[in-house]
Formats: structure tokens, C-alpha cells, sequence
């Protein structure tokens, strides 16, 4: 069973009867004699020193259908890769590391950035790009699901449904993105959904006028979740933002780039936590605020290329219609809260949307000061054209590192 946004836009598959995942996985490892499946894993060091991410590796020790898993290691020295290749060593599939602080990697990094091939800085979307280029090296996979180390709430049959509608050799799906509830501590959270997001794509709509694009964005249940999968060859062509505007950066490629029918989203969990951002850091930089910001200039980068005119006048009128759709929203998260039992701030859910206010007006100066940003990393098929070689020697590099002297 399956329900649809209003428009044919995308594809909702729901977790109706809770199906155990040794019943999904019985039907992966048949699928996976046409659809071989990968895994990739951005994360940082200090993940391994967190709760969240052994428990999510002794998850994954379990999954009988898996070719390959891919992880993204930054903020890594030499000792700490080390401890990464044993920490990672109980994963029975072939997995490996990709050290991106190592001299190997670093080294490849350096000739890509005198071509201007780089990513221009650190970060998930930098990670998440390499590990992309080994997965297209590799070669062992036609579908590939990524999700972050942070899951407190992990368990293995949330890959097992992502992965579902793209391994299944009947269906034609080409990208997945999974969604859930946000409820921990007995609250709401997903504060940057809830509380940036949704009331802004609403309020693009009144301020530019009605958009395919906003449609297709507004009719993912969690656009932000950064748990989604795809056919392989996709990673070839797609451009990612290497900041914040990772996940809406790879909605809009896909919009792009496939037709809407080819994209779909389940219901991965019933719930989901993950580690949280403070509103700003101790300079009023980075955390949510850092986020939004970035968030909001992926949108506006988008909407320039589809031809909207975006004026400095018409983001104060953006600011304004944001903050009285957002506080309208907030009176029903409000009411859902109470209908669920659940606490609920409203000077914290305000002092957010003040916050979120704010970063919208940023954003849009940012976007009118900064015209010729190239906030997107190339498309490998871009690096190829540059360097043939590329993906062969990303290979090499990564071997290299998980099986000799580093």
C-alpha cells in the first residue's frame, strides 16, 4: 500500500504492519543476486568514541546482504585511523575506510584542487563526495544507501526498508529517502523541519509565485533526513553541496535530473534520535543557525537557476511571511504535542523561529554579496573528464591505506 502527494509528485511507502526485518531481509538477499546493495558512512573520529556508532557497526555485523560498506573517516590522525581499521574489523562484509586526513588521499586531494575539482571545504559534503568516488572505483554495487553515525535509535531494519525499493528488481525506483517520527525525551524535536523548513517552502510559494520544484520539495515527509539511497550510476552525475545543504542539495539534483515518478520515500522507524544541535555556538556561529543559513541559500541557489528573480527587497518580504507562517505552524506542533501527551516550550520553539528568522535575512544578503559562490562540489563524471585516471587511483589510495603500512 502506498499513497501519493497530490500531484503524482513522489511515491510514499508506509510502515504498515511492522514487518520483522528477518522477513525484509530474507527478500534482500534474494534481490541481491540482480541488485548488488552498499552502505556508505560518513562520520567523524569522535564517533567512534560514542555509544551510537558501536551499537550501529554490531547492527550492521548482522546484515546477510550487503556487498559492500564504504566509510568516510575525517578528523583522523595516524594512531586514530589505525584504531578505526580495528574498531571497524568485526563487520564481516568487505567494508573500507577511506582516511581522508592521510597523506594518500590528501595528496590526490591537491591535484584535484589546482584544477579547481576540489571540495572547497571541509565537511560532511566533502566526505560524503569521496566516498561517493570510491563507491563509483569499486564497482560492486548497482544501489547504495547512505545514513549518519549519530543514529541513537539504530536498528538494521531501517536500511533493510530503504534499500527495499530500490533492490527490488520490479520496481524503478532510482532514489529513496526515508522519513520518520521525531520524538525523544518526550518532546518534539527536528526543530529545523518542523520550524525552517516546512513553513518556508510554504512561504517561497506566496512570495515568487507556485513552483514544481516546491511541490516536489514540500511533498517529502522529512526533506532534511540524511538517510537516503540510489541506483549507483546516479552518483556519477550528481553535483552536492559541500556545507549544511547536503540533503535538499541532493533532492534538488535529483528533481534535475530523473523524472518524479523515479523517486520515492519510506517509513524507515517508528522513531528516530540522533545527537542535537544547539541553536549557535558560543560566537553565534555554526549549530542550527550555521545550519539554516546553509539550508536556505541551497534553496535560493536553486531558485535562481530555475529563472525566480530574487531581489533584496523580496527577502524582507520572505522574512516576514516566514516568521507568521512559521509561529502559525508552531501552534499546531502546539496541539499535536498536547494530543500525544508530550511537553511542549514555546518560548524555546519561538526563540527558534526568531532565530530561523533571522537566518533567512542572512542568507538572502549572503546570496545577493556572494553571486559567483560555487557552493556545489563537480560531478565525478566532471572529475573524470579532467583526470581519466581518477576513480582508478581514489581506489588504489583507499587500498593501499586498509591493507598496508599508513
Amino acid at each position: 500500500m502506498s499513497d501519493f502527494f497530490q500531484n503524482g509528485v513522489i511515491t510514499n511507502f508506509h510502515n504498515l504492519t511492522g514487518r520483522s526485518v528477518e522477513s525484509l531481509e530474507k527478500d534482500l538477499v534474494q534481490f541481491s543476486e540482480k541488485r548488488k546493495m552498499g552502505l556508505m558512512l560518513p562520520s567523524l573520529f569522535s564517533e567512534l568514541e560514542g555509544p551510537a556508532l558501536s551499537h550501529i557497526v554490531d547492527e550492521l555485523a548482522k546484515v546477510p546482504y550487503l556487498e559492500e560498506i564504504v566509510i568516510g573517516l575525517d578528523r583522523a590522525d595516524r594512531d586514530q585511523f589505525l584504531h578505526a581499521r580495528e574498531f571497524f574489523s568485526r563487520l564481516p562484509q568487505r567494508h573500507r575506510i577511506l582516511w581522508n586526513d592521510g597523506p594518500r588521499l590528501k595528496a590526490l586531494d591537491a591535484e584535484l584542487d589546482k584544477e579547481g575539482l576540489s571540495p572547497s571545504q571541509p565537511g560532511k559534503g566533502r566526505n560524503v563526495w569521496f566516498c561517493t568516488g570510491y563507491t563509483l572505483a569499486s564497482d560492486r554495487t548497482s544501489c547504495v544507501a547512505l545514513h549518519d553515525c549519530d543514529i541513537v535509535t539504530y536498528e538494521r531494519a531501517m536500511l533493510a526498508r530503504l534499500l527495499y525499493p530500490l533492490a527490488n528488481p520490479s520496481f524503478h525506483y532510482e532514489f529513496c529517502k526515508g522519513f520518520y517520527a521525531r520524538v525523544a525525551d518526550n518532546k518534539l524535536n527536528g526543530r529545523v523541519g518542523r520550524l525552517l523548513v516546512g513553513p518556508l517552502l510554504r512561504s517561497l510559494q506566496k512570495v515568487y509565485g507556485h513552483s514544481e520544484y516546491l511541490d516536489y520539495l514540500s511533498s517529502f515527509r522529512y526533506p532534511l533526513s540524511g538517510e537516503f539511497a540510489m541506483r549507483t550510476h546516479v552518483l556519477n552525475g550528481i553535483k552536492i553541496p559541500g556545507d549544511w545543504g547536503l540533503e535538499i542539495g541532493v533532492l534538488s539534483e535529483i528533481y534535475r535530473n530523473y523524472t518524479t515518478r523515479q523517486s520515492c520515500q519510506v517509513e524507515i522507524a517508528d522513531n528516530y534520535d540522533h545527537k542535537h544541535q544547539p541553536l549557535s555556538e558560543e560566537d553565534g556561529t555554526g549549530g542550527l543557525r550555521r545550519m539554516s543559513n546553509d539550508i536556505v541559500q541551497s534553496l535560493l541557489r536553486k531558485m535562481a537557476t530555475m529563472g525566480v528573480s530574487l531581489t533584496s527587497d523580496s527577502f524582507r518580504v520572505l522574512k516576514a511571511t516566514y516568521y507568521r507562517n512559521a509561529l502559525d505552524m508552531m501552534e499546531v506542533y502546539n496541539h499535536e504535542a498536547a494530543m500525544n501527551g508530550l511537553t511542549f516550550d514555546q518560548h524555546a520553539e519561538e526563540a527558534a523561529v526568531e532565530m530561523f528568522t533571522q537566518a533567512i535575512l542572512e542568507a538572502g544578503q549572503s546570496f545577493i554579496e556572494r553571486p559567483n559562490d560555487k557552493p556545489f562540489i563537480p560531478s565525478w563524471s566532471r572529475v573524470q573528464s579532467a583526470f581519466p585516471d581518477i576513480l582508478q587511483r581514489i581506489y588504489q589510495a583507499v587500498e593501499e591505506d586498509n591493507s598496508g603500512d599508513v
